[in-house]
């Protein structure tokens, strides 16, 4: 395995994220401060399908933009060369432009791109976008802030 990815373990020491809410399975590639490329793999098994919906089974899209969301943790930690402690998180504070092109259903292959567009200290944006088969399902702009843990 490469040094720019991560298999499901190494996500597991960047995301506090646990079963059924993790929504990275890998990461393909990443450049600290750029970009990184994750996949979700995406099963009839997922705990959304039976009630989203029971004759025709959709990945929600708020789902996909936590995703997207939870690549972008990844990046950030890599970036800054640290993992997640008890001290602080890397939070979601805001959703732009948020677009869905086309249904994700099970059987599919989530594959997640994010960018950095900035960073000032501890708020970063990023430009985020899923794609299955190649044709983009989904993208936005997202900022998320690093934040100290109440005690």
């Amino acid at each position: 395995m490469s040094e720019n990815t991560m298999d499901i373990t190494q996500v597991l020491e960047y995301l506090p994220h646990r079963y059924p809410f993790l929504l990275i399975d890998k990461v393909l590639d990443f450049t600290p401060g750029e970009s990184l490329t994750a996949v979700k793999n995406v099963t009839i098994n997922e705990p959304f399908f039976p009630g989203h919906f029971p004759q025709q089974p959709v990945m929600p899209g708020v789902l996909i933009i936590e995703a997207i969301a939870q690549a972008t943790g990844i990046l950030a930690f890599k970036t800054g060369e640290n993992k997640p402690d008890e001290n602080s998180l890397y939070y979601l504070v805001g959703i732009d432009k948020a677009r869905f092109k086309r249904p994700v259903l099970p059987g599919d292959q989530l594959v997640i791109t994010v960018t950095c567009t900035k960073r000032k200290r501890t708020i970063w944006t990023f430009h985020g976008e899923a794609k299955v088969d190649g044709k983009l399902v989904a993208s936005t702009d997202l900022m998320c802030a690093e934040q100290a843990r109440k005690a």
